[in-house]
């Protein structure tokens, strides 16, 4: 799973031209589910997004504050993209969860973020619908947080070094 975090000073989403959700300062935050996400992956991604420290304290000391401690809201944006492996030029989204399952993960990321803040500080987009995201970027900054499940993939599918000599070795003895 994976959250691109934007601090904002507002957001809002729009579909059609119709207002779906609006915060004021805080966080908009685009989500990305992969199709080995899990219940763990989501616990991590909503406890980092509640803990990071992106705010200013109230001496203007930097990077001292959460959403939680600052008590600002927080706009989440279903983001199949963030999921793109490249076909050339064209993106392709394979390791996205598909559509069905990943409309069930999402709703119930949104309501465990809910659950462990406060529900009316949290707002989201329209899920599967072709949206319209205006944000008044703060900084800018903009971080991204992938759950350790996905964000180690390549290092679990690479062999270890001790592997790779072996593997090395057997290619030799076959020669």
């Amino acid at each position: 799973m994976k959250a691109l975090i934007q601090r904002v000073m507002n957001a809002k989403v729009t579909v059609n031209g119709e207002l779906i959700s609006s915060i004021e300062q805080g966080a908009c935050i685009l989500i990305g589910i992969n199709n080995n996400d899990t219940i763990k992956d989501m616990e991590y991604i909503v406890r980092k997004i509640l803990s990071i420290r992106i705010f200013d304290d109230e001496n203007n000391k930097r990077w001292q504050k959460s959403i939680v401690d600052k008590e600002f809201e927080i706009l989440c944006v279903s983001q199949f993209t963030l999921y793109n492996t490249w076909k050339g030029n064209k993106p392709d989204f394979h390791k996205a969860m598909g559509a069905d399952q990943s409309k069930e993960f999402y709703e119930k990321f949104i309501q465990m973020l809910k659950d462990k803040y406060k529900p009316d500080k949290v707002k989201d987009g329209l899920f599967g619908a072709y949206m319209q995201v205006s944000i008044q970027n703060d900084g800018p900054v903009t971080l991204e947080i992938e759950s350790p499940g996905n964000s180690n993939e390549k290092i679990r599918n690479t062999p270890s070094v001790e592997n790779q000599k072996t593997l090395r070795n057997d290619e030799d003895t076959k020669r």
